[in-house]
């Protein structure tokens, strides 16, 4: 959730930390805070709110001089949002920001309270300052090493020692953390979209290895304080990559870049007409074997996997069972090692997610990762792994990353049919085709911006609206719905159209807004009786549907009308369309698009 980063060389520290800071808010916007040695001390800012509110603190202050620092971004966990809640946390002799949660730090805090410890904040962080603070004689490691031993839970920790003014110290266990590579400059970031500005090159530190970093030096080690020695990375995309490039925001750029990830996503893994998952070490002869496939994901990348579900279970008959991450793994599942067990996450660090993964593979089920971010946890720890091609993705609401990993559900899909025998070489090439022509199709429906914005502005003032549609309709307007509550703040919520006259209809009221999705032929009669219902009782209806679908006059009140593809591929034609719509409505609003209220990006805590 939380943002960190670090930095040692020869720049002014406190512009890198803050710049950085400006690339990580997504991670959370609830406060901000840098600590950056001033002359062998260690000088704190910090406050409440957004980036810009610690920039104006320090043009009102003065900003910490220095070369060696830390900063911090917080999504908020333990202790409301406030400036004495805000990272860093320490004394005149350490410092920490910390992302993540310390499970046992009541215990903790009582002990140190115990010893003559006091403490200013609610947060579990200031616990982990404190006990780092009491075990430090002389040596950071050997103290970080016994204070790993102690703490119990997630973290991702930069932590600077007074006794050590050109050296930032850092240890990840479950949240994700980098030490950027440059000339006579080191960082740490919890992403690299903070660091890209500077330096491609980075290590990814593993579970409880400590880094530490000077401007001329990374060393790296494990809990028994032996050397460890690792690759170094390299992003394979720049810094254009993380900034607007013209547009009003991120979540705009991002929709329109959904083309060109689509494409880089998909192409590679057509060969001869076909697709083909070999080369990500996707061995289709064994999937088609295993007795059912389990997808499991948090939020949008869950409605991917409805989708998923949906086209492998029509092409390929096998039985898919969809869950959400966070229910999943305390339901006692029935998963065996006859099962593949599919995740999906855009981060490849998503916490409930991941500890999917690890049920799985305790079990001894296959487990296959889709994610999009190269070298994450999810994606070191699968069996196998798919990635996708989005490249960097800052909007919280996602977009580009969704139609990605509908993208592999496709491949996936495909493929596995083929191998079943359940469609045929010809039909299995037809549909591939059509999925590389699927860059077209979205680009196409980009077009339709001002239409979209038109139905935004009839939405504006509702209090409540729902979303509809049957079979992949409905996988579709569960995302539609989500990407609308989130940025936009109006009351929305998904439903098969069928289970409508099964309690939902009673909420319809005079001018309530319903967007119905209908884009599959054999079930377009059935969803206009819907959406009839719901206009008998006064819903003002925006239906969207391909251009050769016949609705007949009065069914809707506003059409937006699709490009034609095959019907199993229309979730995609109709996504972008669905995300345009939301995003007006937040922008007519006046809300902040890119950074939503009480959201971040990566959920890396439970």
């Amino acid at each position: 959730m939380c943002g960190i980063v670090g930095y040692v060389g020869d720049r002014d520290c406190a512009d890198v930390l803050v710049d950085a800071l400006s690339k990580l808010e997504y991670r959370g916007y609830d406060s901000a805070g840098i600590a950056v040695v001033e002359k062998g001390v260690i000088k704190v800012e910090k406050c409440k709110g957004r980036l810009a509110n610690l920039v104006d603190k320090m043009a009102v202050d003065g900003k910490p001089q220095g070369h060696c620092g830390i900063g911090h971004t917080r999504w908020a966990t333990h202790g409301e949002p406030s400036d004495i809640n805000s990272h860093p946390h320490g004394n005149k002799r350490v410092s920490i920001v910390h992302n993540g949660i310390i499970e046992n730090y009541k215990q903790i805090k009582d002990f140190l309270i115990e010893e003559g410890y006091s403490f200013v904040s609610e947060t579990d962080t200031e616990t982990v300052a404190k006990l780092l603070d009491y075990y430090y004689v002389d040596d950071p490691v050997d103290t970080i090493i016994k204070v790993l031993s102690e703490i119990k839970g997630s973290y991702a920790l930069g932590i600077m020692f007074r006794d050590y003014p050109d050296t930032v110290f850092a240890v990840r266990k479950e949240c994700p953390l980098i030490v950027g590579v440059g000339e006579n400059e080191n960082f740490l970031a919890s992403d690299v979209p903070a660091i890209i500005k500077y330096t491609r090159d980075y290590y990814l530190l593993e579970a409880n290895e400590i880094a530490v970093v000077k401007k001329d030096s990374v060393q790296i080690y494990d809990m028994h304080k032996e050397p460890v020695h690792k690759e170094i990375n390299t992003a394979d995309w720049d810094v254009d990559a993380a900034e607007k490039g013209g547009y009003e925001h991120f979540m705009l750029k991002e929709i329109h870049e959904q083309p060109a990830a689509v494409r880089d996503t998909v192409s590679p893994r057509i060969i001869n007409g076909m697709p083909d998952l070999s080369q990500d070490g996707v061995d289709m002869q064994k999937l088609k074997d295993y007795r059912q496939i389990f997808i499991v994901a948090c939020g949008t990348a869950m409605h991917a996997g409805m989708v998923g579900k949906y086209v492998i279970e029509k092409l390929a008959r096998k039985p898919v069972i969809v869950d959400i991450a966070s229910e999943f793994r305390y339901r006692d599942p029935i998963i065996t090692k006859d099962d593949l067990m599919i995740v999906i996450s855009q981060s490849g660090e998503t916490a409930d997610t991941m500890a999917v993964l690890r049920l799985a593979k305790e079990v001894g089920a296959a487990t296959l990762a889709v994610v999009n971010v190269v070298g994450s946890s999810i994606a070191r720890e699968a069996d196998m792994v798919i990635y996708t091609h989005a490249g960097p993705e800052i909007s919280v609401a996602s977009t580009k990353a969704y139609m990605v990993q509908i993208s592999v559900m496709y491949l996936l899909a495909f493929e596995l049919a083929y191998a079943n025998g359940t469609i045929d070489k010809e039909r299995c090439m037809e549909l591939t085709a059509q999925l590389g022509q699927m860059p077209d199709i979205i680009r196409e429906t980009l077009e339709l911006k001002d239409t979209c914005s038109f139905v935004a502005s009839k939405l504006v003032n509702a209090e409540s609206l729902l979303y509809i549609g049957r079979g992949l309709d409905y996988a579709l307007s569960m995302e539609g719905s989500l990407k609308l509550k989130e940025i936009s703040y109006i009351h929305s919520e998904s439903y098969a159209a069928g289970e409508l006259k099964h309690g939902t209809i009673s909420l319809i009221t005079e001018g309530m807004p319903v967007i119905a999705v209908a884009t599959q032929k054999k079930l377009i009669e059935k969803t206009v009786s819907n959406i009839r219902e719901v206009k008998a009782r006064g819903a003002m209806v925006i239906l969207i549907c391909d251009n050769s679908i016949e609705v007949g006059e009065g069914v809707a009140d506003y059409i937006i009308r699709l490009p034609q593809t095959d019907e199993q591929l229309m979730p995609m034609a109709a996504a972008a369309p669905l995300q345009l719509i939301a995003y007006y409505t937040s922008v007519l609003k006046g809300n902040d698009v890119d950074k939503p209220r009480n959201l971040a990006k990566s959920v890396t805590v439970e």
